[in-house]
């Protein structure tokens, strides 16, 4: 049979329809690499793990420098280990997110192994496994216009799945009971300032570490605010409640328009294509990317939190 190549998309959803395109090619020493480091009915109830102060750490710009692939602080062991003792699921994790997660396009092919081939990236193996059945799952703490505020807005819940009174994010844990949440909101939020979005996001990963979930907090590809205001704020948090953080942002910089469409030319869908090259080190594409990445920053969470490394 021949060799599939790591991503098949089959046609763009959610947030627009994109053409594909051919690319120039990148230098391999451009390309990121990664740094190693049963479901319960009864609603779970908050752990007492306690959450640190959030304060300022990081200089102006210094999140750009952080890398793509997260490590595991102490901090989120804690977390888990109280998880895991409330009966979270140790092989699930939950998606949070907006458009640019609520789409075929994003992690669901892992979930078919007809559908990818890892290559060099074989060690992915394990941890595509260990999560069967989260990578294809429809998250109800994601769907088309979420952002940082509809998460936590009980009138954007499903009506037929959750409660009543219950957030997006609170009917999405208590149904799927993971014990990692991978968060990724976009740009759903514009003209708004990055403080009201921090504000928004902390109660995210908050209510997150109190319910025993692990989250990966994930940087946005554009910059449609124009100072990168809102990344930064990610960043902040991320190193203010020392969880996890998916820098994609910095994943997409070595890509022909930052992995950005060129046909819309929006600076915000990203750019994609059904004709890949053998191997994932020459794909030029920003989807490619994103699954990797995230799929890369999922194995090594779940190695730190797993062996205490």
């Amino acid at each position: 049979m021949r060799l599939r190549y790591i991503f098949l998309f089959l046609l763009l959803v959610s947030c627009t329809n994109v053409p594909v395109t051919s690319q120039p090619e990148i230098e391999s020493s451009q390309i990121p690499q990664a740094t190693m480091t049963e479901p319960v009915n009864e609603v779970v109830q908050a752990t007492q793990v306690s959450v640190a102060t959030p304060r300022p750490t990081l200089a102006p710009d210094e999140w750009k420098q952080l890398p793509v692939i997260p490590q595991v602080s102490e901090a989120m062991k804690e977390v888990y280990q109280h998880g895991i003792a409330m009966g979270r699921n140790p092989n699930v994790f939950s998606k949070v997110g907006d458009c640019q997660t609520n789409t075929g396009f994003y992690l669901v092919d892992f979930d078919y192994p007809n559908q990818y081939s890892l290559g060099e990236y074989a060690y992915l193996q394990k941890t595509i496994d260990y999560y069967e059945g989260s990578f294809s799952r429809t998250s109800l703490a994601m769907r088309d216009g979420y952002n940082v505020a509809a998460i936590l807005t009980p009138l954007r819940a499903d009506p037929e799945k959750c409660e009543s009174g219950e957030t997006p994010i609170a009917c999405e844990f208590r149904l799927n009971n993971p014990s990692i949440a991978i968060i990724s909101l976009e740009t759903n939020f514009n003209g708004r300032p990055a403080d009201d979005y921090g504000k928004y996001m902390r109660q995210i990963i908050e209510y997150s570490l109190e319910q025993g979930v692990v989250p990966i907090l994930a940087t946005k590809g554009d910059n449609l605010e124009g100072d990168h205001s809102i990344n930064a704020e990610i960043a902040e948090i991320a190193v203010e409640y020392d969880i996890p953080l998916w820098n994609f942002w910095a994943a997409l910089q070595p890509l022909p328009n930052q992995g950005h469409s060129t046909e819309l030319n929006d600076g915000f869908h990203l750019s994609f294509s059904r004709n890949f090259f053998d191997k994932p080190k020459n794909m030029l594409s920003g989807w490619p990317w994103r699954n990797l990445t995230a799929l890369q920053a999922l194995d090594a969470v779940r190695k730190g939190l797993e062996s205490g490394e």
